[in-house]
Formats: C-alpha cells, sequence, structure tokens
C-alpha cells in the first residue's frame, strides 16, 4: 500500500508541477482561527498531497508496530515448518538409505515439528521401524493409520507386507482382501490376492479375480485375455487325466474356451485337439493345431498334430505334416518340419536337401539329432556318428524341453502353471520349467554304434529298399529290425528298448 501511496504522490507532483510552470500557477488562500495563509495553487496541492503522503506512512507505521507480535509469529511458524520439512525429507532419504536409527531419529523430530502433515510423519515412523528393524513398532505405526480415511490404504498395505514377512499368510490374505474392498484402483492388493490363489491353485478364484481386475481396469485388455487363457489350461490340465467322464468334459470346456481366447497358446491347443480327438472330432482338433501354427510354431503342435491319426500309411503322414510346415514355411519350426516329414516319407534325398536348409542352424541336441537321422536315412553312418557327438555335448532347446522323457507335452507341475499364468499374462511368451531344472527331456538323438562297424539296422535298410531309420513315429528313438537269437550260451545282441510312443499327449494332472 505504501509504493501506490508513494507512486501517485510523484505522479501528482509531476502533474502539478508541469501545470505550474507551461500555464497560470494560480491563487489559493486559507484562514483558520485568525491565520490567513496565501500561496499559489499549485504549492497548496504540493503541500496537500504531501501531507497525504506523510499521513499514509505514518499510518503504515502505526500498523506495523501494531502486528510486529502477529508477524513474529508467523516468521516463527515458517520456520518450523521448513524444519519438519527438512526433517522428514532426510528421514525418508535415511529409509531409502537404510539407516534405521537415524530415521527414527527424524521421523521423531518431525512428528515433534510437523503439525501440518501428520500423515507424513506416521508413514515416516512406520519405515523408519522397518527400517530399524523394529517390526512391532512398525506394525504399530501402520494399525494407528488404519484411524484415519486417507490413510488406510496405506496402513494396510504395510500390515500385509509385515505379515508376509513373519510368514501369515492368511493375515497378509486378510489384509489384502480388505484393501481391494476399500478402492478399486488397489492393483497390490489385486496381485496380492491373485498370488495367493496361484500358490493355492485355485484357478476358479484367480479367474474371478482376473474378470473383476479388467472390470476395474486395473489389468489391460490383453492382459487378462492372456491370463484366463493360462489359466483356463490350468483348469483343464488338473481334470484331464480324470477317470469322470464329467470331469473330462469339463477340462474339455476349459480347453476350448482357453483356445478361443488365444488361439496361439499351444498349452491350451495341444490339450485340447488331444481331447477333441478322443471325441472323434479330428477334424476339429487339426484346425485348432493349424490356426496355432500359423501363428507361432512350436513343436508340440506338430507332434499332437502327428497322432491325430494313428491309421494312416508314413507316406499320406508325411504329405499332411509338409501341409502343416506350409503354412508358415519361413518359420524355423516348418524347416525342421520339412526334414521330418521327408524321413517320414521314405525319402532319405528329400530330407538330406530339406537339411541343407539348416545348416546355419546353431547345433542343439535335438537338431544334432536331426541331422544324425538324416545322414543315417542317407547310409552314411559315419556323418551320423559325428552328429550323435556332437549332440551330446550341445544344449538343450527350451521348447523341446517341454517333451518329457515318455512324450508328454506340457507335462507341468501346479507351481509350473501358477508361474506359467503370471509370466503368460505379462510377456506374452511361455517359460519352460524343466528346462530351466535341467530335467530330462525325450530322447533326440538315435543309437547308432558307437565303433566303425558294419552297423546292422544299415545293412538291413538297404536291403530293404531304403527302409527308413529310425521308426518316424519316434525322433530320436528307433526300434531296429528283429534281431536273431543269439547262440546257445552266447551273449545276448544289444537290442533297442524304443517302442512306438504317442509323443503329444495330454498334460499331466497338476499336483
Amino acid at each position: 500500500m505504501t509504493r501506490v501511496a508513494f507512486s501517485l504522490f510523484l505522479v501528482a507532483v509531476v502533474a502539478v508541477s508541469v501545470l505550474a510552470l507551461t500555464g497560470e500557477p494560480g491563487r489559493a488562500s486559507m484562514e483558520w482561527m485568525g491565520w490567513r495563509v496565501e500561496m499559489t495553487a499549485a504549492a497548496a496541492a504540493l503541500l496537500t498531497l504531501f501531507s497525504a503522503l506523510m499521513f499514509t506512512l505514518l499510518w503504515r507505521g502505526v500498523i506495523w508496530i501494531v502486528e510486529a507480535p502477529r508477524r513474529a509469529a508467523r516468521a516463527r511458524a515458517e520456520a518450523k515448518r521448513k524444519q519438519a520439512i527438512e526433517a522428514l525429507s532426510r528421514g525418508f532419504l535415511a529409509v531409502a538409505a537404510g539407516d534405521g536409527s537415524e530415521a527414527r531419529r527424524l521421523a521423531q523430530k518431525s512428528s515433534e515439528l510437523a503439525e501440518d502433515a501428520p500423515a507424513l510423519v506416521r508413514v515416516l515412523a512406520a519405515q523408519a521401524a522397518e527400517a530399524a528393524g523394529d517390526r512391532g513398532a512398525a506394525k504399530s505405526a501402520y494399525n494407528a493409520m488404519l484411524g484415519f480415511p486417507e490413510m488406510r490404504l496405506a496402513g494396510l498395505r504395510g500390515l500385509m507386507l509385515a505379515a508376509q514377512a513373519e510368514g501369515d499368510r492368511l493375515a497378509a490374505i486378510r489384509h489384502a482382501e480388505t484393501a481391494y474392498g476399500l478402492a478399486r484402483t488397489a492393483r497390490w492388493a489385486w496381485r496380492a490376492l491373485l498370488e495367493a490363489r496361484l500358490e493355492a491353485g485355485d484357478w476358479a478364484a484367480a479367474l474371478e479375480l482376473v474378470r473383476g481386475a479388467l472390470e476395474r481396469k486395473i489389468v489391460s485388455p490383453v492382459v487378462a485375455e492372456r491370463s484366463r487363457a493360462a489359466l483356463l489350461a490350468a483348469s483343464a490340465a488338473s481334470l484331464v487325466d480324470a477317470p469322470d467322464p464329467k470331469a473330462r468334459a469339463q477340462a474339455l470346456d476349459f480347453a476350448t474356451q482357453s483356445v478361443k481366447l488365444k488361439p496361439d497358446f499351444a498349452p491350451g491347443v495341444v490339450m485340447a485337439a488331444r481331447l477333441l480327438a478322443e471325441d472323434g472330432k479330428t477334424a476339429k482338433a487339426s484346425g485348432l493345431i493349424e490356426t496355432a501354427w500359423k501363428a507361432d510354431p512350436h513343436p508340440a503342435l506338430w507332434l499332437a498334430y502327428r497322432d491325430l491319426k494313428t491309421n494312416e500309411t508314413p507316406k499320406a503322414r508325411a504329405q499332411r505334416l509338409a501341409a502343416l510346415a506350409a503354412l508358415k514355411p519361413e518359420a524355423r519350426e516348418s524347416r525342421l518340419l520339412r526334414v521330418e516329414s521327408a524321413l517320414i516319407g521314405g525319402d532319405p534325398v528329400a530330407a538330406r536337401a530339406a537339411a541343407r536348409l539348416l545348416d546355419a542352424e546353431a547345433p542343439t541336441a535335438r537338431f544334432a539329432g536331426l541331422m544324425a537321422r538324416v545322414a543315417a536315412a542317407n547310409g552314411d553312418a559315419d556323418e551320423a556318428r559325428a552328429w550323435i557327438a556332437r549332440g551330446a555335448a550341445a544344449p538343450q532347446e527350451p521348447d523341446w524341453s517341454d517333451l518329457d522323457p515318455e512324450g508328454q507335452a506340457f507335462a507341468y507341475q501346479r507351481d509350473d502353471w501358477a508361474r506359467l499364468a503370471v509370466s503368460y499374462a505379462e510377456t506374452g511368451q511361455l517359460i519352460h520349467p524343466r528346462h530351466e531344472r535341467r530335467e530330462r527331456t525325450m530322447n533326440d538323438l538315435p543309437e547308432l554304434p558307437s565303433a566303425y562297424a558294419e552297423s546292422t539296422p544299415f545293412i538291413r535298410a538297404a536291403e530293404t529298399g531304403g527302409a527308413l531309420l529310425p521308426i518316424p513315429d519316434d525322433p530320436g528313438v528307433f526300434d531296429a529290425p528283429p534281431v536273431p537269437e543269439p547262440p546257445e550260451g552266447g551273449p545276448a545282441p544289444r537290442r533297442n528298448s524304443g517302442a512306438r510312443r504317442r509323443l503329444a499327449s495330454g498334460s499331466r494332472a497338476a499336483k
């Protein structure tokens, strides 16, 4: 206000001075109590303005003196607020640095200073107690938050984490359920409940949580779709080997729903195709596998596709598999399948030609086994042995590891399905639990004589006009032709024990 008055005074002085210098200054007179004063009008105006300015300054001085105590109080409050903010900031930094004792000291200091930020003080006190390892004090601080609506969610989350640290799963789930009921967007509460349901193998409850998360917009539609597909496949896996026909029908329903959501989800497709084939719906099963192959080829898909028909000739089977490979010819699995189909069809020359397109492949055990079988089919025993030697030291393929030694595809345990549901939902990629655990897979290296000696299977293959070894229905394990009985008292000849098996059978029941 003082600045405004002084500015107006200067403007008025300039205006009066200009008028006095450029025009008639005028006359002004005043009589008061016998006194008479005469002066020019300009001087009178300046005197009046000066008097007004002095009165204004005097009035502001009086107000400043009167308000001095209140002003001092505000200054002290502002200094205290700044100290509280500094204490809170340093306290949270101490928590982040893991310095529990310093964090608790600063939390106590901030509680004495901060009067307008009680929520931050309580959060700092709880986190400082956690950093100091005082779980009791932390729980007390979080419990104190429950009495304030704006801090209740933070308190529940802190209590849930404390319960998880103590191994009290029931208490953690209870706090998460309470928070999930309070806030529609509490993603951490939803995630905790989902993990609890998955750990328990409660696929139905997990599905309900995913549906609820989609309605609340906690997860995107894409993530919800993937998660539901994996959970439906897990539900089917828990029922697929049940003796009750109703349970198997329910498994088929779950697997079919999984495929509708994600037609390229190989575990669901293989399971649905197997169950449909058992019900005599081979054409529908073929369509599911073909659609999945176009999107994302997987070895379990072509093995399941091969086993849909068991009464066809090797040539017809080879043609059917070649048609499957042609659906996505640029894919690695399609190029491998062309080699397999040529071997199954009894055409070693075509198999060799298709194998040349794979020369740039990094050698894996499966790849080496396939090349060894191609060499064996073309009568080159030395090359076959060389490939087997390379394959023995080569790494396994993650996708191939999804087949167990008995040839069952995606024979996952309950924990594996739980991990798959989370991983596939977030990334859209399959995990490979058997590969991670380095478990044995289906044998992918054929058994050949280790010494440089004539191999009866190769001789007979030539004598029979090119009959292929190993038996194409079982990659990597073959049945040698009948071996004559040994002479009396002589050693029994070595016999391959591999028998024809169905490789793309369904998943085992979740444990």
